[in-house]
């Protein structure tokens, strides 16, 4: 049973999280042979305050 962890920063409509899920979950099925009743996709959002890069904060 494959598991996709996605992370990435908060803001994306429910639309647009429906549309990755599909796309993860035919990449899984396409690469591995997984059923798509077999693929678990895990998103966690993270708020925009947590976020650092280049040892620059953005919050």
């Amino acid at each position: 049973m494959p598991i996709v962890h996605v992370e990435m920063i908060e803001g994306r409509s429910k639309d647009q999280k429906e549309g990755l899920i599909k796309d993860v979950v035919k990449a899984v099925e396409t690469h591995t042979g997984a059923s798509k009743e077999a693929v678990t996709v895990i998103i966690n959002e993270i708020s925009k305050e947590n976020i650092a890069t280049k040892g620059e904060y953005h919050g």
